[in-house]
């Protein structure tokens, strides 16, 4: 083989060509464009299931049971219609009693004390309302169980035949039936129908509804 039959070497490291060497820049420059002008994807987020709601859960539950056999879809529809129960008549908090008989004797004849007494005469009725819940108020916080409630016969224009009428009225109110169990005409000794035997409710007892002796 001749020299001249020799094949060309192949390219080394060496000094490249000037027009490599543009062609390289060019591809540079393209790149450097392509990369200012290009924006980054954004993630695409991945959708959650759709739970049913409860509507589709009841509808896939009723759907999935056997349905009634021809018998009991009969019964069913021909049974006399579910009456609801009435209501009982709210229970009244705090219901006010009479006094009893033995109760009222004892007190009338002495052999019962009472605890304390106060006298409503000359009083208006604001003043004499303020003043009985403060006194009642105070004899049953020291446990006493039996006082007087002076009221005053007096006419049915005046101020004491007023408050005869009022007292009664006041114990009915929920504040007055926390601390009042019952009520009724004193003996005559005790002022008769001008003053009233009052029970009051034992501690903790009355706060509860419980029918007290």
């Amino acid at each position: 083989m001749t020299p001249r039959d020799k094949p060309p070497k192949a390219a080394t490291d060496g000094p490249q060509s000037p027009e490599r060497d543009r062609l390289r820049l060019e591809d540079r420059i393209l790149w450097e464009t392509v990369a200012r002008t290009a924006r980054p994807l954004k993630p695409q987020r991945r959708k959650r299931p759709e739970l049913p709601d409860d509507f589709d859960l009841w509808e896939a539950e009723i759907g999935a049971r056997e349905p009634l056999s021809p018998k009991a879809e009969k019964a069913a529809s021909s049974g006399p219609p579910v009456q609801p129960k009435p209501l009982g008549k709210p229970r009244e908090p705090h219901p006010l009693h009479p006094l009893d008989r033995t109760t009222h004797r004892k007190i009338a004849k002495g052999r019962l004390d009472i605890d304390a007494r106060i006298d409503l005469h000359g009083l208006t009725q604001r003043e004499a309302h303020n003043l009985l819940y403060g006194f009642l108020l105070d004899a049953r916080s020291r446990g006493l169980r039996h006082v007087l409630v002076i009221t005053g016969k007096g006419s049915s224009s005046g101020s004491e035949g007023i408050l005869r009428q009022a007292v009664p009225h006041w114990f009915s109110t929920p504040a007055f039936r926390i601390l009042v169990s019952a009520y009724e005409d004193a003996a005559r000794k005790h002022g008769g129908h001008g003053a009233l035997y009052v029970r009051l409710r034992r501690t903790g007892l009355g706060d509860l509804g419980v029918k007290e002796p």
